[in-house]
């Protein structure tokens, strides 16, 4: 399957951000960056999740989202959190990106909430 790129009103203008369930979804999302290298699709055998940034020819960033293989062995509560926890890491490049070192609380939060959310609609869509 193709991955899709998910919605980018995060911020404006906000990260690409696409969730790869398998390593030829990630080869797939990452073929037309045309990266110098390609990295493991998740990062080391204990993870269970990776987020990989590449930059667009229009200069953003793009946060590929993995859920390794065997996410299909956890329970829901488990696969949110890990999704969850890689929506943090790409709100983290965000704020790097645009310079930000210390958001505010709301704006975090809100950041984080829409990521998590754009990943969660699209692994349940994936799944149904």
């Amino acid at each position: 399957m193709t991955p899709k790129w998910l919605d980018r009103r995060i911020a404006a203008p906000g990260p690409y951000l696409t969730l790869c369930l398998s390593e030829a979804e990630f080869r797939a999302a990452i073929a037309p960056l045309k990266p110098p290298e390609v990295p493991a699709w998740i990062k080391t055998g204990r993870a269970h999740a990776t987020t990989h940034f590449f930059v667009h020819k229009d200069g953003a960033t793009c946060a590929v989202v993995c859920l390794g293989e065997g996410y299909q062995d956890r329970n829901p509560i488990e696969v949110a959190g890990l999704l969850v926890h890689e929506a943090v890491h790409v709100w983290q490049s965000y704020c790097d990106d645009i310079g930000e070192r210390h958001p505010g609380d709301e704006q975090e939060a809100y950041g984080i909430q829409s990521i998590a959310q754009e990943l969660l609609a699209e692994f349940a869509r994936r799944q149904s």
